[in-house]
């Protein structure tokens, strides 16, 4: 069974910055690319960021090229999410998961973050 568990999320001013931190139990995570997703009230979920299981090859969707950064630590079976330069629109629950996310990998409760005006 694998699971995830987001954190690092909260209310900060646009312009400010937060590191979101994703733990992850099971192999699967080493293996695979993972990624970081996002929904905003009213909207589907969307893929911001992905990184390859060796960390090495990165992907962002166009609104936070440049301002988010991936990473992570396969020793720790951790995914962050460096968010710069915030803004209102990117208020959202942000979740991890593999890419693609598998039917049989549940999702996480994710971790909210408010970006103020």
């Amino acid at each position: 069974q694998v699971q995830l568990v987001e954190s690092g999320g909260g209310l900060v001013q646009a312009g400010g910055s937060l590191r979101l931190s994703c733990a992850a139990s099971g192999t699967i995570f080493k293996i695979n690319t993972m990624g970081w997703y996002r929904q905003a009230p009213g909207k589907q979920r969307e893929l911001v960021a992905r990184i390859d299981n060796g960390g090495r090859s990165t992907t962002y969707a166009d609104s936070v090229k440049g301002r988010f950064t991936i990473s992570r630590d396969n020793v720790k079976n951790t995914v962050y999410l460096e968010m710069n330069s915030l803004k209102p629109e990117d208020t959202a629950d942000y979740y991890c998961n593999t890419v693609p996310a598998y039917s049989f990998v549940s999702w996480g409760q994710g971790t909210h973050v408010t970006v103020s005006s």
